[in-house]
């Protein structure tokens, strides 16, 4: 067993309080007695207990962050800006990662609360497609501060920091209409998510706007995922009066449609225009330059890290604050009609 508090106070021949006023920096110690008890935690080498020091605050220093997908890049940049602003603040993180799924979320939430921690910024799932009580219940009462992050949770109303998918949606079709396409296809996320619909309602915007039908036989319904982004584009790549250009809207899915057009020996922007969403950077590592639109999720972390520690440190504001950053494009040249 670890040399404790009560071995610091017996060997400094002090009380258990004088200690905890030590170690904590609160309350009167005389600099004599002070500089008594630091010298005898060096000698003992002793490390306070972060879960002592939390039950006796009831908190932790400590912030939970919960991610659907750890392994796609975009969440990665997330939790790098997150990280850098909590580093900074002396925040520690700790990690949730749901896989998009419910229950995995649910479990991340309850145990957040259970360990008492600081605040929560959450990125939810992008799968669930009916009003779940427990899951909003679960959110609304958790009593601690919670700050949404990319994706929001219908019927709540919770702070948080999101991105104009509509326009994102919008000024991706626009460039390829800009650029004379006029059949465009689009690989939607989860139609349940927030996001996903966005993105499907500024792609029909673009296109009524221009006066060019919406095709339903071009909206193909995507998840997110790398291999339906491949299926999908495969498929598109065989009609017979298919698009000629394609919204992707998820890294992972651009990923696949580009593998997809490759492995049938197909050229971008030669046989296939692509304008996808979020940045791949080991597209640009190979070579392969694909016009993105970008919403800076290193920016989105900051910002919602930020936005918690705002909410923490005046826990008494009850107002919402939701943030909407918008994306920009990125031009590399697949957008074009050859």
């Amino acid at each position: 067993m670890g040399t404790t508090i009560s071995d610091i106070a017996k060997k400094s021949g002090v009380s258990l309080a004088t200690v905890s006023r030590v170690l904590n920096n609160s309350g009167y110690v005389k600099d004599e007695t002070r500089n008594k008890v630091l010298e005898t935690i060096k000698e003992m080498n002793y490390t306070p207990s972060a879960i002592a020091r939390s039950l006796s605050k009831n908190e932790t220093n400590t912030i939970g962050v919960i991610v659907p997908d750890i392994t796609n890049s975009y969440f990665g940049e997330l939790i790098k800006g997150i990280s850098e602003v909590a580093e900074a603040s002396d925040l520690n993180i700790v990690l949730f990662n749901t896989d998009d799924n419910l229950e995995k979320e649910l479990k991340a939430l309850t145990v957040i609360k259970e360990h008492r921690l600081k605040g929560v910024i959450m990125s939810p799932m992008f799968g669930e497609n009916e009003f779940n009580s427990n899951y909003v219940n679960t959110l609304e009462n958790l009593d601690i501060p919670i700050i949404f992050v990319v994706a929001d949770v219908k019927y709540t109303s919770f702070s948080g920091v999101f991105v104009d998918n509509i326009k994102g949606g919008f000024d991706a079709t626009n460039l390829l209409i800009k650029e004379g396409h006029k059949k465009i296809g689009i690989i939607t996320g989860l139609l349940s998510s927030e996001p996903a619909m966005d993105r499907l309602m500024g792609y029909k915007k673009a296109l009524a706007m221009s006066n060019i039908p919406i095709r339903e036989e071009y909206i193909f319904k995507g998840d997110f995922k790398l291999s339906t982004g491949y299926d999908i584009t495969k498929g598109v790549l065989s009609m017979d009066d298919g698009p000629t250009a394609l919204v992707v809207c998820s890294n992972m899915m651009t990923m696949g449609a580009v593998k997809a057009i490759f492995d049938e020996n197909k050229k971008i922007p030669d046989d296939l225009a692509i304008v996808g969403f979020d940045k791949l950077e080991f597209l640009d590592m190979v070579g392969i330059k694909i016009t993105y639109m970008e919403d800076c999720p290193e920016e989105l972390g900051k910002s919602s890290m930020n936005m918690l520690k705002e909410v923490i440190e005046n826990r008494d504001v009850t107002e919402k604050k939701r943030v909407t950053i918008s994306p920009t494009i990125i031009i590399k040249g697949s957008e074009k009609k050859l």
